[in-house]
């Protein structure tokens, strides 16, 4: 029982896990609560996600298996077995080496890009709310923002097939961290109408600190694939995939929305699939919708 414990000391020590990791940040931050002295390092900025071949995409099966899970959320009565076709069709893709961010941008990264000059600040109503806390993911960006960022930083935005990648792994997991769900693995929601959608049972009803879920990273250590918030990447929306194998896709030349990946602290489990997509116009700024930067392994 918590107050038969409240004059032990634990220590728990969260490191970054094993991989090529490039960055790593040896500041410490500790939380005191219960009796419990927590310590997180931020571990590695960027890991090293090597390249190969894997499938993208889901197949019919798959699809249905996520209307499946839809169906068991509140608001299943607005399930169509169709919601989930643009996932369609699986297919083989080889990518390169490239370097991924292992968490979201968190507002104090993209707050450095403001004060030099190079980044707009989040404008929208609730900026000052959504913005001050400097270890949660940077929100009410827009995808010309985000991009802007990640040019400042060095990098850009990944590619749908880098993420998506990240996410799935070389075994086509369901999820981030493996294939069964597991509601204390991210910062998660359901699939309801107005604050029905949030869910505080994981710790969290709505923005959670980067990283906060080091037990829903993927096997190569990357974090926050899913929940918390969704995240640009750089291709253009369209329905469905090309069929056939690629190699480094690079999506549409054109299009009128941007991909949309990983869902956020207001989505069900369907949407936190590893193969789950979304899209919107490149202008609108959410407050459940981040980013993450990438960079060619060759520079």
């Amino acid at each position: 029982m918590r107050h038969a414990c409240a004059l032990a000391w634990g220590l728990l020590l969260l490191a970054p896990a094993p991989g090529v990791a490039r960055g790593a940040q040896p500041r410490a931050e500790a939380d005191i609560g219960d009796g419990v002295v927590v310590l997180r390092t931020e571990g590695p900025s960027e890991l090293l996600v090597r390249g190969g071949s894997f499938v993208m995409g889901s197949d019919v099966p798959a699809v249905i298996g996520a209307y499946e899970l839809c169906a068991l959320e509140p608001r299943r009565e607005q399930c169509l077995q169709n919601m989930f076709a643009d996932e369609l069709s699986a297919h083989r893709v080889t990518l390169s080496d490239y370097w991924l961010d292992r968490t979201e941008v968190p507002n104090r990264a993209y707050r450095r890009c403001v004060e030099a000059g190079a980044c707009p600040a989040p404008s929208s109503a609730g900026a000052l709310t959504w913005t001050r806390r400097d270890d949660e993911p940077a929100t009410l960006v827009s995808w010309s923002e985000a991009a802007t960022y990640c040019r400042w930083a060095g990098r850009r935005l990944p590619t749908e097939a880098e993420w998506e990648r990240a996410a799935v792994g070389w075994t086509h997991r369901r999820y981030p961290w493996g294939d069964v769900w597991n509601p204390m693995l991210c910062n998660h929601g359901r699939y309801a109408f107005g604050t029905a959608s949030l869910d505080d049972g994981d710790g969290f009803a709505e923005l959670a600190p980067v990283g906060s879920f080091p037990a829903g990273r993927t096997p190569e250590g990357i974090d926050d694939l899913a929940g918390n918030v969704e995240e640009w990447v750089a291709d253009w929306y369209t329905p469905g995939y090309l069929e056939g194998e690629q190699h480094d896709p690079r999506g549409p030349d054109s299009g009128d929305h941007r991909v949309v990946r990983g869902g956020s602290f207001q989505s069900g489990r369907a949407w936190l699939r590893a193969a789950a997509r979304d899209h919107d116009i490149p202008s609108a700024r959410r407050a459940w919708r981040g980013f993450r930067c990438a960079r060619d392994a060759a520079r």
